[in-house]
């Protein structure tokens, strides 16, 4: 198969990425905005373009309980899920961490209920980042593809043996189609042969137990540091992934991307599609003479802390714009960085912003008012308390509604 361009969606490109990869099993159960990604997959093996086996389960609980099992045989598996679907797995995403199986798994984000949306924020993945999946988010269709073979090179890596998540946002990256290079097979075989497992596997001359009994805390606490020992090193697996992956297909794939960011005094940090929002409004600002820059977080488990400080050093103010929220705390990744950057050695002052919950857009006006407190922050030494970026026309709609559902404004009560 030669190497071809198409106009394909953030779902179709997952798809590329799976059929490319080779896998063994996809177990699946449907879900907006994802469903795209199986029917695409379950179409293919059925005119014979993959050689793979496709089932459909009840729940996504027993659907990740199935892709872990079948990992832990020693085949390639592929699954993917969004939002209330992940929830509805996330005992198992646990438990499959810690049988250490290279399990790659896409979520495509979508704002957790109640109230109900289809359209994304990231609460929805970000409630799995302490369970030992790995995570890499991403901004565009290319880049989805691209990190499903990189997923499945650093997953499979013996110094690794975690599963991945691939996040990708709903709706805006989903169904968004964009020009995507599709690799010839060969390269893509030179990058990902043929899953050869050493640890889990199937094999009748070769019986094994691969679970364990009820444990005391001493052993759990020895399993469970493994676990973040391997974790922490696949920071230097994944920039050696990424660096042969550069060679064979001429892309690549930082931890973190920093955008016009190098003579940066005030830096936007973001991640997933609304980036590209962010670094035209980046754009703009320089247009008007502030030295902004925008710093992408793309490897989010394990946390690249070491990136994140060298690239933000120095620089005068940093504004973290969270696209999730958690409830009675803020912004995630603020708090994040925060701890990442704290008893360090000329380190920015740091600002909250939430926006873009349940896919609400961000407008050029509410990132020209994240910039004026950055540079306000810069002059004064002072930080404002965390906001959530909403707009005067925002709140009038939202006054509106309040009126016909025959709810009046009570200056008491939390606006």
């Amino acid at each position: 198969m030669e190497m071809i361009r198409e106009m394909l969606t953030g779902n179709a490109s997952a798809a590329w990425g799976v059929r490319l990869a080779d896998v063994d099993y996809i177990p699946t159960y449907p879900i907006t905005p994802q469903t795209e990604i199986i029917e695409t997959l379950s179409r293919w093996i059925s005119d014979g373009f993959m050689d793979a086996n496709f089932v459909s389960l009840d729940s996504e609980h027993s659907m990740i309980t199935a892709a872990g099992a079948a990992s832990a045989t020693g085949v390639r598996v592929f699954t993917a899920t969004s939002s209330q679907g992940l929830l509805y797995g996330f005992e198992m995403l646990y438990t499959v961490a810690g049988w250490r199986v290279p399990l790659v798994m896409v979520n495509v984000s979508r704002g957790l209920s109640a109230p109900i949306t289809l359209e994304p924020d990231h609460n929805d993945i970000l409630a799995a980042r302490d369970s030992g999946f790995l995570q890499i988010h991403c901004e565009t269709c290319q880049e989805v593809l691209d990190s499903i073979l990189m997923a499945y090179r650093l997953a499979e890596d013996e110094r690794v043996l975690l599963p991945i998540f691939v996040n990708m946002d709903g709706f805006h990256l989903s169904f968004t189609r964009e020009p995507v290079n599709i690799p010839e097979i060969e390269d893509v075989r030179k990058f990902l042969p043929p899953y050869q497992p050493k640890h889990a596997f199937f094999k009748a001359s070769q019986p094994m137990a691969q679970g364990l009994a009820v444990i005391g805390g001493s052993l759990y606490s020895y399993f469970k540091y493994q676990m973040h020992l391997a974790s922490m090193k696949a920071l230097d697996v994944y920039k050696e992934v990424s660096k042969e992956f550069e060679e064979i297909f001429g892309r690549s794939y930082n931890t973190i991307e920093g955008y016009m960011i190098d003579d940066a005094e005030y830096i936007l940090v973001m991640s997933n599609s609304f980036s590209t929002l962010g670094k035209a409004a980046i754009e703009k600002a320089r247009e008007k003479g502030i030295r902004a820059g925008l710093l992408r977080l793309r490897l989010l488990r394990p946390f690249p802390e070491a990136d994140i400080k060298e690239t933000l050093k120095g620089k005068k103010a940093v504004a973290v714009l969270d696209q999730n929220i958690s409830v009675g705390k803020g912004g995630i990744l603020y708090s994040e960085i925060a701890g990442a950057l704290f008893n360090g050695k000329e380190m920015p002052l740091l600002l909250s912003f939430i926006g873009g919950l349940g896919g609400k857009n961000i407008s050029p006006q509410e990132f020209e008012f994240i910039f004026d407190n950055m540079i306000k922050a810069g002059e004064t030494g002072k930080v404002e308390a965390p906001r959530l970026l909403y707009t005067e026309g925002e709140w009038k709609d939202m006054e509106r509604l309040k009126t016909i559902a025959g709810k009046k404004y009570n200056k008491n009560y939390n606006r």
